[in-house]
């Protein structure tokens, strides 16, 4: 996760600069995930972060404005982290990898993805860089489906979003929402959910 200098004051999302602005962005951000980390939401104060990071709170008022603010530009530059779904071949075996990915994630400990996604209950802004970060890993993972239709495995009118989300939304119920146990399968167990859903032969 991540971020006395002048400061642009930028909304979430927006394009920064390099050099000691991105520098001030990265220590507040490393703030932001250990505070949220240690005492979720309620940790996450503009004060506390500012303590924290060691950037002058006046800095950290005008750049983010508030809780809301750091936790979406939390998730803003984890967005803005490269990443590309794996190529193994078959639509299902990309299926298991994204999972397995997802799984990891959401299962490590301390874990800032569990934590990120409880605190978006806690901001409509936060909320909303969530649904833009998940958004953008669905573009992104979309390229497993549309080389899947290339290599004839799906059919050419499947909708890549609903394979990816059959595939991916049971694991967020069962490990974040049920909180339950980590089955050993369940990454294989949710990638042929979304195997079917694109109507593919396995």
């Amino acid at each position: 996760m991540e971020s006395g200098t002048q400061v642009p004051s930028a909304s979430p999302g927006e394009t920064r600069p390099g050099g000691r602005t991105a520098r001030t962005r990265e220590r507040v951000l490393d703030a932001v995930a250990s505070l949220l980390l240690e005492g979720g939401y309620d940790a996450v104060t503009m004060d506390a972060v500012a303590a924290r990071s060691g950037v002058h709170r006046t800095t950290v008022y005008r750049r983010w404005r508030d809780t809301g603010g750091l936790l979406a530009d939390s998730l803003d530059a984890a967005r803005e982290h490269p990443w590309e779904p794996p190529d193994t071949g078959s639509l299902l075996a990309d299926l298991v990898a994204i999972n397995r990915q997802i799984v990891a994630a959401l299962t490590e400990e301390p874990s800032i993805t569990r934590a990120l996604v409880a605190a978006s209950f806690r901001s409509p802004t936060a909320a909303q860089a969530l649904r833009s970060f998940w958004e953008d890993r669905y573009a992104r993972a979309a390229v497993a489906v549309d080389r899947a239709v290339r290599r004839g495995e799906a059919r050419e009118d499947i909708d890549a979003r609903h394979v990816l989300i059959a595939s991916s939304a049971p694991i967020f119920y069962e490990l974040v929402l049920l909180r339950s146990p980590v089955p050993q399968d369940i990454a294989e167990r949710c990638a042929r959910v979304g195997l079917a859903a694109a109507a593919v032969r396995s």
